[in-house]
Formats: structure tokens, C-alpha cells, sequence
């Protein structure tokens, strides 16, 4: 996998471009994508996003979403612009897989796939240009750093500032995470003083719940979480029906996880939720305790040291029960109590 650099001086040779992320796209993996997409218009460049799946309705106010391709929806034609495409971009992710239904194809395509993402262990066999950085707190922070080093900083316009900051924002937990270094905050502060409107992203993304939504939440803190005190842990499990019950649509369930982080001493804050055809996982921690290799080691999953997810084929019962085995397996990491 060679460096990103070696792209910079093909910048100004219009090309077929297309631009993917993960399946179910996050802020920090619509942003990214979006706020490349609108860099690289700039020179010319045939542009397409790609997204594996749908996405969550708070992400439909980003400049240039009404544009992706949802591959899901339209494979014929997305099949055709990955298979003629002359750079295929992957952000956010770093495994095929994680692009579902779209994992042969970009496979096979003969373009350069060019990798940028802070995943661990990436599959760097599949790209011939890219960077994985593990210490960045997002892949729009990767993107940002990737037009500054370009030359053409210059060209970072508001719907870039937009789209870069909704993922930084998210990907960091508002700025609280760990990975929130010194070099975020001098991203923001730039894309600030190009007159980006903070407030104006955060009510985009946070203030549109619908009633159905803040009702589930208030049903699943009441009625699904778990709370393990004598190993620090927390886990809120919730069954389809509750997803049928309050009309819950894509995006609905980002960020319940995080909740159990609020209640003091909690360690490790889970969530597993039936989506039907399998269970899907996600982990958050603070301190020491890493959910990466705790995703890998029980949930087919993995991510980053504070924050992974998974899945599972066994029923929810059964998803709960080894969940439970594997913290009491991790007892001396998460536990203060004397057993």
C-alpha cells in the first residue's frame, strides 16, 4: 500500500471517481465521504458515493446526499461506475467485507482502491494507495489532513467544513472521546475561521428525533438495560419487537449504547440488538478496558480501543448469555469488587 502523496500531483488529471463507505453509514462515514466528494469535483473529477446499505434519516441533511448511490437500491448501475472507475476511494472502513453486498465487486474492480480509515488491522493487501492511522479520532480528520497536505487547502468550502465537522463531531462523542487530540481542535478552529456554523450541524444532527424515537429510548432505559455493578458493566439488550413496536428506522439506535457510560463506575456499556437476521453488537468503554480485542474475541467484530461492535447468528437469548460469560471471563479488567 503505497502513500497517500503519491496521488497528489494526479489531483488536476480528471478521473472516474468513486467514493464508498461501510454498510449503514455513521456521521463520521457520510461525512467523510461527502466532504471528499465535494474536494474532488473541483478539478474536474467524475464523482460518485456509494453507500452499501440506507442510511439514518439525521444524515439526509448533508450537502450532496440526495447524489449517493444507495448500492442496495441500484446495483446494476453502481456495478457499472465501480467496474469502469479509475480510483475507488474506501473511507471508513478497511476491510472489503464490512461493504456487504459490494465486497466482490470491489474486489475485482480494476481501479486503485485507495484506502483512508483509523480502523485496527486493515486488510492493506486490497489497496495500492492509502493510510491507516488507528490514532486519529475520525476519518473526516484523516480527509482533512488529506486536501491541507494536498496544497489545496484553499479549496475547503463550506459544504466540505459541514460534512467534515458532523463526522469529527460524532466520531469524537461531541469532543469527550480519548481520540479527541490537539489536532481536532486546530481542524475545527480552522474550519471556523472559513465561517463554518457549528450550531447549525449539531441541531441538523441531534435535534430531529421523531416522538416514536424518544419514547423507544425512554422504554429501553427502563425496560432493557441491565446493570452488572460488581464487574462495572452495563448492558441493554432489545428484542425486534421493540423495533416494530416504536417504528424504529435506520439511525435510530446510534448512540444508545454510550448511555450506560453515564452512570458512574460503569466500565463497559453494551448493546445487542435483534435485527432479525442476526444480532448486532456494539461496545463502548472507558479507561483501560479495550473493546476492540473484546469484539474480536467474542462478537466477530472489532474497531478501535474504546469503541467496536459485532454480531452474532445466535438468538438474542443466547447473544445475552455469551455476552455475560465473556465479562465474567474479563472479571479481573473490569471488576473492583473482591469476588
Amino acid at each position: 500500500m503505497q502513500a497517500l502523496h503519491l496521488l497528489y500531483k494526479e489531483l488536476s488529471t480528471p478521473k472516474k471517481v468513486i467514493i464508498t463507505m461501510h454498510q449503514k453509514p455513521d456521521g463520521d462515514a457520510m461525512g467523510s465521504t461527502l466532504g471528499l466528494y465535494h474536494f474532488l469535483i473541483q478539478f474536474g473529477h467524475e464523482v460518485t458515493v456509494i453507500s452499501p446499505t440506507n442510511w439514518a434519516n439525521f444524515l439526509s441533511w448533508m450537502p450532496g446526499v440526495d447524489k449517493v448511490l444507495d448500492y442496495d437500491k441500484n446495483p446494476e448501475k453502481a456495478d457499472q461506475l465501480i467496474g469502469a472507475a479509475d480510483w475507488l476511494f474506501c473511507l471508513d472502513f478497511n476491510t472489503l467485507s464490512r461493504t456487504k453486498k459490494m465486497e466482490d465487486v470491489l474486489g475485482a474492480a480494476l481501479g486503485k482502491r485507495i484506502l483512508i480509515d483509523h480502523h485496527q488491522q486493515p486488510q492493506e493487501e486490497k489497496f495500492a494507495f492509502g493510510v491507516s492511522d488507528t490514532s486519529k479520532s475520525s476519518t473526516c480528520e484523516m480527509v482533512f489532513d488529506f486536501i491541507m497536505a494536498s496544497g489545496f487547502a484553499d479549496k475547503i468550502n463550506n459544504n466540505i467544513a459541514q460534512c467534515l465537522y458532523a463526522g469529527v463531531m460524532t466520531d469524537t462523542g461531541s469532543f469527550r472521546f480519548p481520540s479527541t487530540g490537539a489536532s481536532v481542535h486546530r481542524m475545527v478552529a480552522h474550519l471556523k475561521d472559513g465561517g463554518l456554523q457549528h450550531s447549525l450541524v449539531h441541531e441538523a444532527l441531534f435535534d430531529n428525533s421523531t416522538e416514536n424515537r424518544l419514547r423507544f429510548i425512554g422504554n429501553v432505559l427502563v425496560n432493557r438495560m441491565e446493570v452488572f455493578y460488581e464487574y462495572n458493566t452495563a448492558l441493554i439488550a432489545i428484542p425486534q419487537a421493540d423495533l416494530i413496536k416504536f417504528d424504529i428506522k435506520t439511525g435510530d439506535t446510534e448512540g444508545l449504547v454510550n448511555y450506560p457510560l453515564g452512570i458512574e463506575g460503569i466500565k463497559l456499556a453494551a448493546i445487542i440488538i435483534d435485527r432479525g437476521e442476526e444480532r448486532k453488537c456494539s461496545f463502548r468503554s472507558k479507561g483501560d478496558f479495550d473493546v476492540n480485542t473484546f469484539a474480536r474475541t467474542y462478537f466477530n467484530g472489532g474497531g478501535h480501543f474504546n469503541a467496536a461492535g459485532g454480531a452474532t447468528n445466535n438468538s438474542l437469548e443466547n447473544a445475552v448469555a455469551d455476552f455475560k460469560k465473556a465479562m465474567k471471563k474479563n472479571k479481573d479488567k473490569l471488576s473492583t469488587y473482591t469476588f
